[in-house]
């Protein structure tokens, strides 16, 4: 999330008038917010409660940063925060990014900050927070990524719609061995190998993401590498008929879209099917959000349709391109509530600022969905094209 706290911090620079520094940077915090329909200490439940005086003042300066980590910190409240975020884009106050945002931006285009080396530091640092919270907030499969709500009711019905929709537009038959890149805790492996017949390898850079789903999995026709994707198959020895990549582009970064289509051609057979799903954003622009890059995703980074179709030109055909982001909301929704009834029993041992940054995460990004600010794509890519054209399933 980038706010566009630029025009407020260059009025904050403006010599305070009668009332002080805090109370001129609180009435500039109302002025930008009210842009939005938001009040600072209204009684909508999309509104801020200000509770230091302090935090209109480290808003204005630190942008994206700053928001977050008041919020972290007790600074201000707010009822519902994923109104609150909806609201926020929906007004376009995001259009416009501060200094620290703008240099943050600089970082993902100068350098190459998803490398080999710095590849695996989200998976330390979010996927293995624990298995324990994240086995209380998903479904019973541990599906990390959107749901699909079409015809469901709950999280279990909507993720399992989701893993059969993958399924059935990869095509699986039995006998058939599928390569899940970025597999998570081996959702979709399970599903597949337990609904379709076919065998699973499943490239992962978590280690507590391998170690538990190679427990929980025993039994099934599933494997899990833990690899980064450039090391896997560099030769192209191993063919897999269809490979899919579920919620894990997100963390590839622009400089590497090329070496990943790379690796996943070299690894599919020449009549197969590939299924990338991701999140991506409207507009080219590499935005990096400072506060989700130091606290939820270390590293990553939204493409755009745009950057996906030129990074595949020459390596694949695009068969289909599906947009179900609206379904987010419900997904992020449905964790946060499951999150919130859970917690209780995770409170000593992550700790209340731990508490408040996951639920500013999902409900934030259910905010920002809400708005259609970014959106959820699944492509289907062949390598030369299906001979006679490819039928979407839904």
């Amino acid at each position: 999330m980038d706010v566009d706290f630029d025009d407020a911090s260059k009025k904050e620079a403006q010599p305070a008038p009668a009332g002080g520094r805090k109370s001129s940077a609180l009435g500039t915090l109302s002025n930008l917010l009210g842009r939005a329909g938001i009040r600072v200490n209204g009684d909508a439940p999309w509104d801020i409660q200000i509770k230091d005086p302090r935090a209109p003042t480290r808003i204005l300066a630190q942008g994206s940063l700053g928001l977050g980590e008041s919020y972290m910190d007790g600074w201000w409240e707010c009822a519902a925060l994923d109104q609150f975020f909806d609201r926020i884009f929906r007004a376009n106050l995001t259009e416009h990014v501060t200094a620290k945002d703008v240099l943050q931006t600089l970082r993902a285009r100068l350098l190459n900050l998803q490398n080999s080396r710095r590849s695996w530091q989200v998976g330390k640092e979010h996927y293995d927070v624990g298995n324990d919270l994240f086995s209380a907030m998903l479904d019973r499969r541990m599906t990390y990524s959107c749901g699909y709500w079409k015809d469901a009711s709950n999280l279990d019905d909507a993720q399992s719609a989701k893993l059969d929709l993958v399924c059935r537009k990869l095509g699986l038959q039995p006998g058939m061995r599928l390569l899940d890149v970025g597999c998570g805790w081996g959702s979709l492996m399970q599903f597949a190998a337990e609904n379709y017949g076919v065998s699973c390898v499943g490239l992962t850079i978590s280690k507590e993401q391998a170690e538990f789903a190679q427990r929980t999995l025993k039994g099934l026709p599933v494997e899990f590498r833990l690899a980064d994707y450039r090391s896997f198959n560099v030769e192209g020895l191993e063919k897999f008929d269809r490979i899919s990549s579920i919620g894990m582009f997100e963390h590839v970064g622009h400089k590497n879209y090329t070496a990943f289509f790379d690796a996943c051609r070299r690894s599919l057979s020449d009549d197969g099917l590939f299924l990338l799903h991701t999140i991506g954003r409207k507009r080219t622009r590499n935005m990096i959000d400072p506060w989700f890059d130091r606290y939820i995703f270390p590293n990553g980074e939204l493409p755009s349709l745009a950057e996906i179709s030129t990074s595949v030109d020459g390596r694949f055909v695009i068969e289909d391109v599906h947009n179900f982001g609206a379904d987010y909301d419900k997904t992020l929704l449905a964790w946060h509530a499951r999150f919130e009834a859970a917690w209780p029993q995770f409170a000593s041992k992550y700790g209340e600022r731990f508490y408040r940054m996951w639920r500013y995460y999902l409900l934030c990004m259910a905010g920002c969905f809400r708005a259609r600010q970014i959106q959820l794509w699944q492509t289907v890519l062949s390598p030369q094209g299906v001979a006679g054209g490819y039928r979407r399933h839904s």
